[in-house]
């Protein structure tokens, strides 16, 4: 619904950082942006160059303005901006890369959405984001964490930077300005992106791995997964399956030399969505046994 006291480009900037998150509320991405001023403020102008980019291009070749209001084409432009801000040294050509990027993604979203009208299609997600990324980072270097014993505080703290990875932040204050978003804009979705993060850190502590899981780079896939799906009411196994799998794939992007980023949350849902679906048209299609 439209906000009067926001201007609609306010209203669909600040929906495209909420939409990374998988909601459509524009206090939740003002929270966002905050969190990105807390957590590493020099990302702040990429971050804002990549939405709009993505909102500029859906203006000018003309996509659905409902669609654009929702954010739908500036939420992976906003994480594309943060990732090239993140891995690139500042100069001269950074911004026009960032807008590039930001457009690009749009067009390719534009495109997923028009050959998966279907409301059973698979969503396109993140997909741009990591399509793009893989392009932009190559092979990831190897693992620069040193081993650190976990203590009561960074315990508790560990699950709210899971939530602030998923905007390639790492400060736990970030993530619980989040978290409070999430909760403005969905208590069920802020209780299962908890629940999936807090079982990252669980997993990644089992794997013996406290540098990495105490940073968030365990919990943040899961995380996402479970904020996906936890959208079906009722059916509280399927953010538990995506939280498993998610935390499952994980591991396969190192083998493959890939950056996780937020693949094993995309492909979690799809396999969960899909399988969910093989089974309905399973059902639909098997004969009634007679008594």
């Amino acid at each position: 619904m439209h906000n009067p006291t926001c201007p609609d480009w306010a209203e669909a900037l600040l929906n495209g950082f909420s939409q990374i998150f998988l909601q459509r509320q524009p206090l939740c991405g003002l929270l966002c942006l905050l969190a990105i001023l807390i957590g590493a403020p020099t990302l702040l102008g990429g971050a804002l160059l990549g939405g709009v980019a993505g909102l500029l291009t859906a203006q000018r070749r003309g996509y659905p303005k409902a669609e654009r209001q929702s954010g739908l084409y500036s939420y992976n432009g906003v994480l594309l901006g943060l990732l090239i801000s993140q891995h690139c040294a500042w100069s001269a050509l950074l911004p026009p890369l960032i807008l590039a990027c930001g457009g690009l993604s749009a067009i390719l979203t534009r495109q997923w959405l028009q050959h998966a009208p279907h409301p059973d299609a698979l969503p396109v997600y993140t997909a741009p984001f990591v399509g793009l990324g893989w392009l932009l980072l190559g092979t990831p270097p190897g693992s620069p964490f040193a081993l650190s014993e976990p203590d009561a505080l960074s315990m508790l703290t560990a699950p709210f930077t899971g939530l602030a990875q998923i905007m390639l932040l790492d400060q736990p204050l970030a993530g619980a300005v989040i978290a409070l978003g999430l909760l403005l804009a969905n208590r069920r979705a802020a209780l299962w992106a908890l629940i999936g993060a807090g079982s990252g850190v669980c997993v990644g502590l089992l794997l013996d791995e406290p540098a990495s899981t105490l940073l968030g780079l365990h919990s943040y896939n899961p995380a996402l997964a479970a904020l996906a799906l936890s959208q079906a009411r009722r059916r509280p196994w399927l953010p538990l399956l995506g939280i498993v799998l998610a935390i499952a794939l994980t591991p396969g992007f190192a083998t493959l030399q890939l950056p996780a980023l937020t693949a094993p949350f995309i492909l979690a849902c799809w396999l969960v969505r899909a399988s969910r679906r093989m089974l309905q048209k399973t059902r639909m299609d098997s004969p009634f046994e007679s008594p």
